[in-house]
């Protein structure tokens, strides 16, 4: 049989979490979800790989005899999939550069001009990822480095260099009862219905909701998005609020949605990030000093 990559994956994360709970966890998936995956391989194998019970998931036999192998295999087709599309990059002499919303602000437009300078013909083809892959395609390595907001899922497998950081704001209808507020505080602010990424980015998720700075209130929830348009609407519409970088108010304008200065709660760090493997790769270097040396003279 054909075997999809991300089962293995869910096969590993299994194995070696030793409950669905923790596994889909990990992976930012549902439970039902992780457990049909793990149905579906083992249907394609014809063999059980896990011996279930109320205590977890324990490998069979077969199970164990495929959990040493999964790990090579997986490095491997990693390995191979990023020297092939850097390979088409080389050729091309484009850079694929990855990023989430309004990427490093004003000053992307000159990182994007100096790397051009220090890198004659080559271009740095800039590639928008929606809010349901923080890691603006790093991840899959369908770019070449990305600029990225802090956290994301998976990040601590990647190498990452802080740029700036800014204030985070709230997003409200402008009919709402507090817009007329010149700044808030966000404990008046626990109790909203919020505006949310999809669950499956875990981090970057509760990281904008605040989730840790709300003294154990519960979150509630009253729309989910993946792209910019969608969350102004929802906003817009009366469905939620939703935390923001300040920068959104330049780039985010829509008739019906106002910002809003808020306290009590931590700054948005926007980074630069690549994988350990392009530590030498020199055009994916030049790129992060371009990030680097442009930040500080803007």
């Amino acid at each position: 049989m054909d075997v999809d990559t991300r089962l293995l994956r869910y096969f590993a994360a299994v194995a070696e979490e030793g409950t669905l709970t923790r596994a889909a966890e990990r992976l930012f998936v549902s439970q039902p979800a992780l457990t049909k995956r793990i149905r579906q391989l083992e249907a394609g194998l014809g063999v059980e790989l896990f011996t279930r019970s109320r205590t977890g998931m324990a490998l069979t036999e077969p199970g164990r005899a495929l959990a040493e192998r999964v790990p090579a295999l997986l490095a491997g087709w990693e390995t191979a999939r990023r020297e092939t599309r850097s390979a088409a990059s080389r050729a091309a002499r484009v850079l694929r550069v990855g990023f989430i919303a309004s990427a490093a602000n004003e000053a992307t437009q000159p990182i994007v001009a100096e790397f051009a300078r220090r890198r004659p013909g080559w271009r740095a083809e800039m590639r928008q990822a929606a809010w349901s892959d923080p890691s603006a395609g790093l991840g899959d390595s369908d770019v070449d480095v990305a600029l990225v907001r802090l956290p994301f899922p998976a990040q601590d497998t990647l190498r990452v260099t802080v740029l700036f950081t800014e204030p985070r704001c709230v997003a409200l209808p402008s009919a709402h009862a507090l817009a007329a507020r010149e700044v808030i505080p966000f404990r008046e602010l626990w109790d909203e219905p919020f505006v949310a990424a999809p669950a499956e980015t875990g981090p970057w998720r509760e990281y904008w909701l605040a989730a840790g700075e709300r003294d154990g209130r519960p979150v509630r929830v009253g729309a989910v998005t993946e792209q910019p348009d969608d969350w102004l609407s929802a906003i817009a519409n009366g469905y939620g609020i939703a935390l923001a970088p300040a920068s959104a108010a330049r780039f985010y304008t829509r008739p019906g949605v106002v910002y809003r200065p808020v306290t009590g709660v931590s700054p948005s760090r926007v980074g630069v990030a690549w994988a350990p493997a392009d530590d030498a790769n020199p055009v994916v270097q030049d790129f992060v000093r371009c990030c680097r040396e442009t930040h500080i003279a803007t």
